[in-house]
């Protein structure tokens, strides 16, 4: 004799979506990273904006799991607008470092300059983003252990991405633009 246990109901639904929910958070960053290509005319700089996002993600997922929470469609609604929030602070950065790279600076004061004027907003804007999610993470009543996951995801993200970015993302772009030098380079010798 053999016994069988499957999931049934909202719970089969469950576990049967998370493979598409993968499938279609890396389409989201597979199209993000598209648009940034025609939007910088550049490979490299999309994948400088890119590379603020594993934080967001690793911030939501440790929050959910030390508030005891697990990774549920909240949850992953949380992730999904972290991608935007947290893009945007790279995009504020990067965008202006282009900026002054055009009017002739290096790339490392360009970065610096970025940074220096570019960081009030970008922690303005985070701090928005943190403090108009904390009432879903903190919220108490009737549905507010549907709505937590949500607010301690965006929450948790935002803090460590925005701890992490800060330092990371002149570093990268710094990189990356000397990757494009060698690559502008290699292409004139052929």
């Amino acid at each position: 004799t053999q016994v069988h246990a499957a999931f049934v109901g909202k719970a089969a639904e469950f576990t049967g979506s998370q493979t598409d929910i993968v499938w279609l958070l890396l389409a989201s960053i597979v199209v993000i990273y598209i648009v940034l290509g025609v939007l910088y005319e550049s490979y490299i700089h999309p994948l400088t904006i890119i590379s603020t996002l594993p934080p967001a993600g690793v911030g939501a997922l440790l929050a959910l799991m030390m508030c005891g929470l697990s990774l549920s469609v909240d949850g992953i609604v949380g992730i999904v607008l972290l991608i935007g929030i947290v893009k945007k602070n790279a995009i504020m950065m990067i965008d202006f470092a282009i900026d002054a790279r055009r009017d002739g600076a290096n790339a490392h004061e360009a970065i610096r300059r970025a940074c220096l004027l570019r960081f009030r907003p970008i922690m303005m804007t985070t701090a928005a983003a943190m403090l108009g999610a904390l009432p879903l993470a903190l919220g108490t009543g009737i549905g507010s252990e549907l709505r937590r996951p949500l607010g301690i995801a965006i929450v948790g993200g935002l803090l460590l991405s925005q701890l992490v970015t800060l330092y990371t993302t002149p570093v990268i772009y710094l990189y990356m633009e000397r990757a494009g030098e060698r690559l502008r380079d290699w292409r004139a010798r052929r």
